[in-house]
């Protein structure tokens, strides 16, 4: 089966997955740009040689836009099936224009969505690109309903397990006490607990939230925040709460991570909003219990209350607070939180993803395309 996917980025849970799906299929994948503005440079990967790469070196707008008509000329009949990582790019607008126009069938591929309240001429703009596509594949329940929101058919959305794991990187059981008092020295970690959270250093994340949260939280748990160098504003905060456990680590690679996930208690991701949330997979690869919010995809498929963590609202550090002191103050329930948080993660592999890619590419070729 030749496939052809259009994405923005080769970033590297993308280009993991690739060179996964290269394995089983004749894949291309077409690249608008190599990087993000806003991204550390560390923050993409090279692929396998499973598949064919283009980069377009498309005109860049913005951080991560851009625009080319240099991708036309893939955009034909050769490939059983075409698949567009995301509508919202200029490339992928003029991708979805003309495939529309040439009556060529696409699959649009979205990490995620939240339905908003927006005016009528932004949502009729969505619903042009989204409802183009002839299938559409959506990471859970909350895309599903925003892709359909928008346009596409719920009997032609399939869903995948998106993820940025490994079967290797899913741990088979809890770390060990011992283990994580030696990766803790390790680390130079001094506190008793350790309470981890992962992204870059912008207001959508919430950090302010979670330090607000922390101002109360015994000086005996370290709260480790990883994602790059935090601004003056995150600084202001903790000398404003009086906080003295709170530390700031710059961006890690992967494998640098791990070794705090591992050596954490508890992960909290207080966004604001993230249309999927990968590090929440990460943590629970770790055996982490989570606590993140009502705007955040992973956490919405992935986490249930009182079993391996909790959802909370948006901009409510007390209601952060309240889930941080109840699960690192109960010890058992910490430990059941660890060990369902490894039981459900543990079919999100890029193998698992791969996997079910092509089973839903096969079926749409024998269904809609022959």
């Amino acid at each position: 089966m030749k496939v052809l996917y259009i994405t923005n980025l080769p970033s590297p849970y993308k280009v993991r997955f690739f060179s996964e799906l290269g394995k089983l299929c004749d894949l291309t994948v077409i690249y608008e740009r190599r990087s993000a503005s806003d991204r550390n440079t560390k923050w993409t990967e090279q692929g396998e040689e499973t598949f064919k790469e283009i980069y377009l070196n498309a005109h860049e707008v913005g951080t991560d836009n851009s625009w080319s008509f240099k991708v036309l000329k893939y955009l034909n009949r050769s490939y059983d099936c075409i698949v567009i990582g995301m509508y919202s790019t200029i490339t992928s607008m003029i991708s979805i224009t003309y495939m529309k126009t040439k009556k060529i069938p696409f699959i649009l591929s979205t990490d995620g969505g939240f339905i908003k309240e927006e005016g009528k001429g932004k949502e009729k703009f969505k619903k042009f690109f989204i409802s183009a596509a002839d299938n559409w594949l959506s990471t859970g329940k909350v895309t599903t309903e925003y892709l359909c929101h928008y346009g596409a058919d719920l009997k032609k959305t399939a869903v995948y397990p998106f993820t940025s794991l490994t079967e290797k990187d899913i741990l088979l059981k809890p770390v060990s006490i011992e283990e994580k008092s030696k990766l803790r020295n390790k680390l130079g970690i001094k506190e008793e607990k350790v309470l981890i959270s992962v992204g870059q250093f912008i207001y959508r994340k919430g950090f302010d939230i979670l330090l607000e949260a922390c101002k109360s939280v015994d000086n005996k748990v370290g709260v480790y925040i990883i994602g790059g160098q935090a601004s003056k504003e995150y600084r202001d905060l903790c000398e404003q709460y009086k906080i003295t456990n709170v530390h700031f680590i710059d961006f890690m690679e992967k494998q640098e991570l791990l070794e705090y996930y591992k050596a954490s208690d508890l992960f909290v991701l207080p966004t604001r909003e993230d249309v999927w949330g990968l590090v929440v997979n990460e943590a629970m690869a770790c055996g982490l219990p989570i606590i993140t919010t009502d705007r955040c995809i992973a956490g919405l498929e992935l986490i249930e209350n009182e079993k391996n963590g909790y959802i909370v609202p948006t901009d409510d550090p007390k209601a952060v607070n309240e889930k941080i002191v109840r699960i690192l103050g109960d010890k058992k329930l910490k430990e059941n939180m660890s060990i369902c948080s490894l039981e459900k993660i543990k079919n999100y592999t890029f193998l698992n993803m791969a996997e079910t890619h092509i089973r839903i590419f096969q079926g749409i070729f024998s269904n809609s395309y022959s």
